[in-house]
């Protein structure tokens, strides 16, 4: 009969609260909404909100499980336990396959926003430096893997919090704008809320459901929670609120002020563009060290969540 280690609990309430907080908003919100937003248009955001009630049943089932079972393994050990071990077998070398891609394109993209600083250097150095530093400090401690959680997690909210403050003055008031509101008349005025149709939507899902890559953590992270039923519980209640605010009520900003087809058209990050028009020197920079840091803290939690599926699949 398997035996399930037990696992340090470090992972204190502050830790879960930002981290799920953070694990919804990636580099898939910063720099590929973008692109998104050239399929879709304004009608992004029912896809967004399409794409949030889908995560939402999703984390709703999982915290379910988690909450009643807070074991290292998370959902590869309920479909082992619920289903059949092959569920469990497949379902947990899947994720860990899944993150050991995804980590290598996030240390890619680590090396690529270091050289907007570093032109001359090397990105594969900066990319190793990233897999060690990440790796060294989920090696020490749980609690370090939560702290740095907990720090990316800050810049990532702050960085769109203040975006959405700026941009519904600018909206409502005409920051920026000469003193001239915005309004919201972009989001209808250029060939419609439904420029290229459903079909568009449609296309743009794939990127959408990616940008939530990451939300699952939470569930992972209820091994080694302190008190799970409370924070986890918490965590995932969250997550549809989460979602509207800082993907559906970010994007409506930049697309209330911009045409779509204005955006992403030379590659450059939504983000980039709002920064730039309210006059704010450095946006580029602003941007890419906010991205940098969403790159790190993914790379951070794909070596979490792989070390604690790996323990899983060994104990089984």
């Amino acid at each position: 009969m398997k035996q399930q280690t037990e696992l340090n609990r470090g992972l204190e309430e502050r830790h879960i609260t930002l981290m799920s907080l953070g694990a919804a908003i990636g580099v898939g919100l910063f720099l590929g909404s973008a692109k998104a937003i050239q399929l879709a248009g304004p009608a992004i955001l029912l896809g967004y909100l399409i794409g949030g009630i889908i995560i939402f049943i999703i984390m709703r089932a999982l915290g379910e499980l988690a909450v009643r079972e807070p074991i290292a393994g998370s959902f590869a050990e309920y479909a082992r336990k619920y289903v059949s071990p092959l569920a469990g077998f497949l379902t947990g070398w899947n994720y860990w396959l899944l993150w050991i891609f995804t980590c290598m394109a996030e240390i890619t993209a680590v090396g690529i926003y270091m050289k907007v600083w570093f032109p001359d250097s090397q990105g594969w150095v900066w990319a190793l430096a990233a897999l060690v530093l990440m790796t060294s400090i989920n090696f020490i401690a749980v609690k370090f893997y939560g702290e740095f959680e907990f720090w990316f997690a800050l810049i990532k909210i702050v960085a769109i919090v203040a975006m959405i403050i700026l941009g519904t003055l600018t909206i409502v008031i005409g920051l920026g704008n000469g003193g001239t509101p915005v309004g919201i008349s972009n989001l209808w005025s250029h060939g419609g809320f439904l420029p290229n149709g459903f079909t568009g939507v449609l296309l743009a899902m794939q990127m959408v459901m990616f940008a939530f890559l990451g939300i699952e953590v939470i569930g992972v992270t209820a091994g080694e929670a302190k008190n799970p039923k409370k924070t986890i519980r918490k965590a995932v209640n969250n997550v549809f609120l989460r979602i509207l605010v800082f993907y559906i009520g970010a994007l409506f900003v930049i697309l209330s002020i911009y045409p779509w087809d204005q955006v992403g058209a030379n590659n450059s990050s939504p983000f980039v563009l709002l920064f730039d028009s309210l006059g704010i020197p450095s946006a580029a920079g602003i941007i890419n060290f906010v991205v940098l840091t969403a790159a790190l803290s993914s790379c951070n939690s794909g070596i979490f969540s792989t070390a604690r599926m790996m323990m899983n699949l060994s104990e089984n």
